[in-house]
């Protein structure tokens, strides 16, 4: 089972989360603001949090930032349409996807376990079965999920990993965004333009020497983004 912690400062929100993930099946924890949320990720297993932007004392955004120290969960955030600046800065500094409120239960659900799936197949290990995809000095061990540039690993999120694998593994192809979008979070790509832009520029600033000036990396100005095959 499951456990989903769900984070948000307006507490009919998160019951009728609950009601929806338990219905599915899901383990739910509850909190109300972003410290509370940091104290049950202390105490329990947590597989995903759903976490809101605007809440007292510590909110959305700086909860997130401490989370990513040293956790590397799935987060989705909850936010209103007026806070787009917050839910790109959240992308920015770690969150894997977000969902504006008001949001159809459905899309929640499948957002959760499209995530959920990432996640889960990240940490499996495929025995006996050693998968490498390099270009340049740019590898990925897709079997210990270890991204390395220059023999110097690089720590990324499971939705950064696995943007760069689709693109290493298809090094010289032109992908648009709406299909990195499509492959990577298998959902409709409406929320594409600002979600697979920010994780390219935060996957840039990891592996590239000059971010600026990318090696690796690159944009086809109105086509849509490849890693070039060295």
């Amino acid at each position: 089972m499951y456990t989903v912690l769900v984070c948000d400062d307006d507490r009919e929100i998160v019951e009728a989360v609950e009601i929806y993930l338990s219905q599915e099946g899901y383990r739910v924890l509850k909190a109300y603001d972003g410290l509370e949320a940091l104290e049950v990720l202390k105490k329990e297993t947590v597989h995903l949090l759903l976490i809101d932007i605007m809440m007292p004392r510590m909110d959305g955004v700086r909860a997130t930032l401490k989370i990513r120290e040293t956790n590397a969960i799935p987060i989705i955030m909850l936010s209103a349409k007026s806070e787009d600046t917050d839910k790109i800065l959240g992308l920015n500094i770690g969150a894997d996807d977000y969902i504006t409120k008001p949001f159809n239960p459905l899309e929640l659900l499948a957002r959760v376990k499209s995530q959920l799936r990432r996640y889960t197949s990240l940490g499996s290990v495929v025995e006996n079965e050693s998968v490498v995809y390099k270009t340049g000095d740019l590898w990925i061990d897709d079997e210990r999920k270890v991204v390395s540039v220059e023999g110097e690993e690089v720590k990324l999120t499971p939705i950064d990993y696995k943007i760069l694998l689709f693109l290493v593994k298809n090094a010289g192809r032109v992908f648009s965004i709406e299909q990195i979008y499509e492959q990577v979070w298998e959902a409709d790509p409406y929320a594409a333009d600002n979600t697979v832009a920010v994780h390219i520029r935060r996957i840039r600033e990891k592996i590239e020497i000059n971010p600026k000036e990318p090696k690796y990396l690159k944009v086809v100005w109105g086509v849509g983004y490849k890693v070039e095959k060295l």
